[in-house]
């Protein structure tokens, strides 16, 4: 799992059968002090996050597949979470 930020939202005029209904949102991860962390990734919003929000990200298949209720999905990735904060040891 990573930590994301919503940096977008996709359109797609077509798209997998399995994926009607659902938002595709760009997400870009994010390292533990809020820096970016590579590239920013689509994936499958399970939760109705938004651009800013900042976010739990799977990207393990099983997981994503599993948490938008779309078993034999070919995703891989899928946003599951709204992060409020996070606490490192003595870190706020």
């Amino acid at each position: 799992m990573l930590i994301a930020r919503v940096v977008g939202e996709m359109v797609a005029t077509r798209k997998h059968p399995s994926h009607e209904g659902r938002n595709l949102l760009l997400v870009q991860p994010l390292e533990l002090d809020g820096s970016n962390r590579g590239d920013a990734v689509v994936a499958l919003d399970a939760i109705g996050a938004g651009i800013g929000d900042k976010v739990l990200l799977t990207t393990d298949g099983y997981a994503a597949m599993s948490s938008v209720g779309r078993m034999q999905s070919p995703i891989d990735m899928a946003v599951i979470g709204f992060i409020d904060r996070v606490d490192l040891d003595g870190m706020a």
